[in-house]
């Protein structure tokens, strides 16, 4: 198998992982599941992530990576800081069926039985707060934004975020995507001398 070859046929393997996860969730998916729906050997799967808990967090890893290229997108765009801060809130809360969002939050879960995932995990979720920290600091600097601590509000606002969307994801009806959209912007105003209708 030429490298070309591999790299697609580990693309192919990764992205029917994903949907098999999405559907089985982290705990309860096996080699022999991603195996059987990819149409291969699970002696392929072994051959290319060595472990099941390997498989579980490159699957999670390219999910989430998705998510991430948007991210670094608007991160790397030429926009003010103001228009910046209004796409990554945008970008972070659920839409549709959420199928990102139900990656994230069983990875979470997962993430306290196994170690691999967590390190993925936590790596990633990092990437967030961290490119929201610089935004907010870029505000700052232009004197958009008033925050003497960006990288403390980049985590206060993710948190809440990340509450938020999983009550959004998990609890049907319980909030609103209106009412998740509100709530952000006003806590993202509050830690940033704002008012909530300029993110909107």
């Amino acid at each position: 198998m030429t490298r070309r070859a591999a790299e697609i046929r580990l693309d192919a393997l990764l992205r029917t992982a994903c949907d098999v996860i999405v559907e089985r969730g982290l705990a309860n998916t096996r080699t022999a599941d991603v195996a059987e729906a990819a149409g291969v050997s699970q002696a392929l799967v072994f051959y290319h992530f060595a472990t099941k808990d390997r498989l579980l967090a490159q699957a999670f890893a390219y999910a989430v990576e998705q998510d991430l290229a948007r991210l670094d997108a608007v991160v790397r765009s030429t926009a003010p800081p103001l228009v910046k801060l209004r796409r990554i809130l945008r970008l972070y809360a659920p839409a549709g069926r959420s199928t990102s969002w139900s990656m994230w939050i069983d990875g979470w879960a997962e993430s306290l039985r196994t170690p691999e995932l967590e390190k993925v995990s936590r790596r990633l979720d990092l990437r967030w707060r961290e490119d929201l920290a610089a935004v907010i600091s870029d505000g700052v600097r232009e004197g958009t934004f008033e925050c003497t601590d960006p990288a403390g509000a980049a985590w206060r606002i993710s948190a809440v975020m990340d509450g938020l969307a999983v009550q959004l994801a998990v609890h049907d009806r319980v909030i609103s995507r209106r009412q998740l959209a509100s709530w952000i912007r006003l806590v993202a105003a509050r830690e940033l001398g704002l008012d909530p209708t300029e993110l909107e």
